[in-house]
């Protein structure tokens, strides 16, 4: 008997579905480094920042201090050059602040780049597929005996649509009432393809 002759084998699906979430998983960890380089290379205007600033603060506080060594008159030119050097640090210290900022967000954004598409695949695709696996095995464990496959064609009864039923001949259900090895054995076959096993 011919079933889903058109459709793609479910073991095939299963596969198919395992080789994208693992791609799509490592694609998105890609993302995840790509976005923190690129913000990363947000915190160099901050480095010059502050290189510059420190820079510019040390060389007016080093000229304030010969400033300061000039009789009568050094404290008061001295001033100028402490207020400025502080001004100086200042813009060094926002150049620290920006690089601390783009630390951070180089911690966050690529967390959350990964983190949703992990959330995903650990709140969506793998109980899904954690669930298949168990059905699965179970089906395996009780496929070569007579009752297990009895209750492999119950499922079937109960859980395939009609259209698949209905192919298995009009009868069906009372064949399988009657006990008959056939249709048990058909219906059995159908609930195993439709998890993406085989009848040993």
């Amino acid at each position: 008997m011919k079933l889903y002759a058109d459709r793609v084998p479910v073991a095939l699906r299963q596969l198919i579905s395992d080789i994208f979430v693992v791609i799509w998983v490592y694609l998105w960890i890609r993302v995840a480094f790509w976005i923190h380089d690129v913000v990363e290379k947000l915190a160099v205007p901050g480095q010059k920042l502050e290189g510059a600033g420190s820079g510019i603060a040390d060389n007016l506080a080093d000229a304030g201090g010969k400033v300061g060594r000039v009789p009568i008159v050094g404290d008061e030119l001295t001033g100028p050059f402490t207020g400025a050097a502080d001004a100086a640090r200042s813009i060094a210290d926002a150049g620290r602040q920006q690089q601390e900022f783009v630390a951070q967000l180089a911690l966050i954004l690529p967390a959350v780049a990964v983190g949703v598409p992990l959330a995903l695949v650990l709140f969506f695709w793998l109980p899904w597929r954690l669930s298949w696996i168990r059905r699965a095995g179970v089906a395996v464990a009780v496929r070569s005996d007579p009752a297990g496959q009895d209750l492999l064609a119950l499922r079937a009864l109960a859980t395939q649509p009609l259209t698949r039923l209905a192919k298995l001949g009009p009868d069906i259900a009372q064949s399988w009432r009657a006990g008959d090895s056939a249709a048990v054995a058909a219906l059995a076959e159908l609930e195993l393809r439709q998890l993406g096993l085989k009848r040993r």
